[in-house]
């Protein structure tokens, strides 16, 4: 399949940022769709305003203003998402909108998503056959999720998701375990990590996810399935904090927040509170079978945890100067 437009929902997001970064990197004409013009401005400059992108304001849970946006497109990648606290009232109104309006265009859809769905590990490297027993609300939401992407309502789209462990990047926002953690610690600060930072765990750095997404959306015989996007290994969180620090150039205190912490923060920020539930990945880590994409596709894309870390402190560093310049 030789992919010639390709839109991307939740363009301003930390996935949707590599994704939109990756399909410009290819020369594939590319429409950033979000809620915000200013966003997509900023995010047009910072891929230095290519001729190839075009920005589109719309809601994403209105298909009609998708299906305005998504003329001549060929692959649509969902990257919009809702925060924690509103996940279970608004993820799959998110996902049939997105898909109403694939439906109706007949395009091909990459959905990104994460691997709560399949409940705890029962695999020492999870395959796309594993099990899907969630016993949380959000593994049963995404579970529900999943179940009417594939439903056989849809006639004429064709779907597949793609599940990312938890990620890290220049682009990754307060939605990944590690965005806030990295950023603070960028910004001299103090800084949370949550869960403990003894349990290594994996990680995936954002532009090798999007690599190996858009190669998987420029294949004609990879939609109908979900397909896992490993990381670049595992990492205790202190030895994250270490390369993080060191890059840095600054060391603040790091305080690792379990259920207890989470639930006093939670109490002003709901988001936090949410996370609670979803500890038991940080005890007992899931981590992603890499042999289906290897197999069907080739080498997975893995950025050394120095290498990523270091460039994300640097990119940060550099996003928190031109910040400070422009005050």
């Amino acid at each position: 399949m030789d992919m010639k437009k390709a839109i991307v929902i939740g363009a301003t997001g930390g996935t949707g940022v590599a994704v939109t970064q990756e399909l410009i990197n290819r020369g594939i004409s590319t429409v950033a769709y979000g809620r915000s013009r200013h966003k997509l401005e900023q995010l047009a400059a910072a891929l230095g305003s290519p001729s190839h992108l075009q920005l589109a304001v719309g809601d994403a849970f209105e298909p009609n203003e998708i299906i305005a946006a998504s003329q001549e497109v060929d692959v649509m990648f969902h990257c919009a998402n809702v925060p924690y606290n509103e996940m279970e009232s608004r993820l799959l109104p998110l996902g049939e909108s997105v898909m109403k309006a694939a439906e109706q265009l007949a395009l091909k859809v990459v959905v990104i998503d994460g691997i709560y769905p399949y409940g705890r590990s029962q695999m020492n490297e999870v395959t796309e056959e594993h099990p899907k027993q969630p016993h949380t609300r959000k593994g049963k939401t995404r579970l529900a999720y999943e179940q009417m992407l594939f439903s056989s309502k849809w006639t004429r789209a064709q779907i597949m998701i793609v599940r990312l462990p938890d990620y890290y990047g220049p682009t990754a926002n307060e939605a990944s375990y590690l965005g806030s953690t990295l950023e603070s610690i960028a910004k001299g600060k103090m800084a949370f990590f949550i869960g403990n930072m003894k349990t290594p765990r994996e990680y995936i750095y954002l532009p090798d996810a999007a690599v190996m997404v858009v190669e998987l959306a420029n294949r004609e015989n990879t939609y109908g399935q979900n397909w896992n996007i490993p990381g670049s290994g595992i990492i205790a969180g202190n030895d994250i904090v270490r390369i993080a620090q060191k890059a840095a150039g600054v060391t603040k205190p790091v305080v690792p927040l379990g259920k207890i912490g989470l639930s006093l923060i939670g109490l002003g920020v709901p988001v936090m509170r949410e996370i609670v539930e979803m500890l038991y990945l940080t005890e007992e880590p899931l981590i992603l079978s890499r042999q289906k994409y290897e197999r069907n596709i080739g080498p997975v894309q893995a950025t050394s945890f120095e290498e990523g870390i270091a460039v994300t402190i640097r990119q940060l560093l550099k996003k928190w100067i031109i910040f400070f310049v422009h005050l």
